[in-house]
């Protein structure tokens, strides 16, 4: 194989695995943490749900994050602004059509309704499924267990005060925060405790002289502190 620099690479002495990205979609819908799955035109698993996915192709892909937006295009028809990769998953047992399989799972956090995807390569249809309950889904490969990942790294994040800003409007009350983080755990939180950690991380800011007003009592808005430095 001739290198870019000119050098020659011998034979590989080792087979490689068959290399993969997946793209996890998650969102709220109804207020519930959701995944966007699709259903394969093809075999393996013709006509059963899986996370949106595909080959890492060297001739096209610079990188493994470049992978994962191609195989957006591909198989949604969206382009994905912010992508976090989330681990990797790798064995002898994961895909019938390779002797040795490794998936790279990328996660995206997108707004359903703002989402314009239409099925693309290879999917019959695309579709929303609540996150905790994706095994009703029967999900092709071990994409139920892909999906589970994605969901306890999002947890994890919320449950560390990495706040999903990309689910808020540019400025929101704290209710509407705790809501929102609420509904991402799947549990309640306790309000004086949440508000002190926000405090103490120092993360918002009021907006001077901007109120939420309606039935209740006015409520102060916050903006994220680092969108304003």
């Amino acid at each position: 194989m001739q290198l870019s620099d000119g050098t020659t690479q011998p034979p590989t002495l080792h087979p490689m695995p068959f290399t993969r990205v997946e793209v996890a979609l998650l969102s709220l819908v109804e207020n519930r943490l959701c995944v966007l799955l699709g259903k394969r035109q093809e075999a393996p698993y013709k006509g059963r749900w899986a996370i949106p996915g595909g080959v890492v192709r060297i001739d096209l892909d610079a990188d493994l994050e470049a992978a994962a937006r191609r195989v957006a295009r591909e198989r949604l028809n969206v382009s994905l602004p912010y992508l976090r990769q989330i681990g990797a998953v790798g064995g002898a047992a994961r895909d019938p059509r390779a002797p040795w399989a490794l998936s790279v799972v990328y996660r995206a956090l997108v707004d359903a309704q703002a989402l314009a995807a239409t099925p693309g390569k290879r999917l019959e249809t695309l579709g929303w499924w609540p996150a905790d309950a994706v095994q009703e889904a029967k999900p092709a490969f071990d994409h139920g267990a892909l999906v589970a990942q994605a969901v306890d790294a999002l947890r994890a994040e919320v449950d560390r005060l990495e706040l999903p800003f990309g689910f808020l409007p540019p400025t929101f009350t704290l209710g509407e925060l705790q809501a929102l983080c609420e509904a991402l755990l799947g549990r309640r939180l306790d309000k004086s405790s949440f508000r002190r950690r926000l405090a103490e991380r120092d993360l918002l800011e009021p907006v001077p002289g901007e109120m939420r007003t309606g039935a209740f009592r006015p409520a102060q808005l916050y903006r994220a502190r680092s969108l304003t430095n």
